[in-house]
């Protein structure tokens, strides 16, 4: 078997589309790092597909190149076991290797075994971080006003954490409650319990749908800090059938630059009311900000920050 090294995702446009490898399409090629699901073209070739697939069933035959668009699952399942490249491979992820799971990702072990592995790292950190004062957060990445990111996978599931903004206010945690798998979220609602001594506060889902899978590492929290938090430290994977429409209430990029930066502000406010004007420049806000300045009161920072 191949070894799962990653490799850096590609960065320009002169990687073939997933359509193209497939050979659905004779020309196209990915500017947007393989990132299918907020791909418009990606999402208009299976709308396409699955029309042409209900026209077929129905014994009805379109003509000219729109009739001939199959999914590129379709098409590469109509070749030999042996010569259907792994999803992971088509995305210049790993070096070459099958697939032998009928490109059924969400049961698949490898896939499992390399999500858990290296996909987080091969697919935040290269891209890399945008930075408002002092603060970090990835392309690629949505942000919910109560301060939990969202980063898309494949199969319409998502992965959640807190953002590096909410861990450096609120400090380290003692521990985070999480909904058992099977049990469907809501966006907005308060799913998540984090806790900090005898302070408890609650955390908005940033999507809706079904717990599929927790980190492990939440259940310790043991070195776990806010430079884990766009990595190691996401808390849960969740399966959603309506991303497009939720995604409209989320940040990213240019937004989530304004959002923060007007949240660092707010925050300067809240430290100036409770112990006197800093210094000209601000001061700089370190980590574990509420344990530097005991003046705060965590619960009513989290609650305030956190939108519950």
């Amino acid at each position: 078997m191949a070894s799962p090294r990653p490799v850096k995702p590609p960065q320009d446009k002169s990687h073939a589309c997933i359509w193209m490898q497939a050979g659905v399409v004779s020309r196209k090629f990915c500017p947007h790092n393989y990132q299918c699901m907020s791909c418009r073209y990606d999402r208009v070739m299976h709308r396409l597909a699955e029309e042409n697939r209900k026209l077929r069933a129905m014994e009805i035959m379109g003509s000219g190149k729109r009739a001939k668009i199959v999914s590129w699952k379709e098409k590469l399942l109509a070749k030999p076991p042996a010569s259907r490249p792994c999803l992971h491979h088509m995305k210049a992820r790993i070096d070459v290797k099958a697939c032998n799971n009928a490109y059924r990702c969400s049961d698949c072990e490898f896939d499992q075994y390399f999500d858990e592995q290296f996909s987080v790292h091969a697919a935040l950190k290269p891209i890399g971080l945008i930075d408002i004062e002092g603060f970090k957060f990835p392309h690629g990445v949505y942000l919910h006003r109560g301060h939990t990111w969202m980063k898309i996978e494949e199969d319409n599931t998502v992965r959640v954490g807190l953002d590096e903004f909410i861990l450096r206010a609120l400090g380290p945690l003692d521990s985070i409650s999480m909904p058992l798998l099977g049990k469907e979220v809501q966006q907005d609602q308060p799913d998540i319990t984090l806790a900090r001594g005898a302070n408890i506060v609650k955390m908005l889902s940033p999507i809706s749908g079904v717990v599929t899978a927790a980190n492990p590492k939440m259940k310790t929290l043991s070195g776990f800090g806010y430079a884990d938090a766009y990595a190691d430290g996401w808390i849960l994977r969740i399966h959603t059938d309506d991303l497009r429409r939720e995604l409209k209430n989320l940040k990213m990029e240019a937004e989530t630059t304004e959002f923060i930066g007007d949240e660092i502000e707010r925050l300067y406010m809240v430290i100036e009311d409770a112990v006197g004007p800093l210094a000209a420049d601000g001061g700089q806000l370190v980590e574990d900000i509420c344990g530097k300045l005991p003046q705060l009161d965590w619960t009513k920072l989290a609650r305030l920050f956190l939108r519950t």
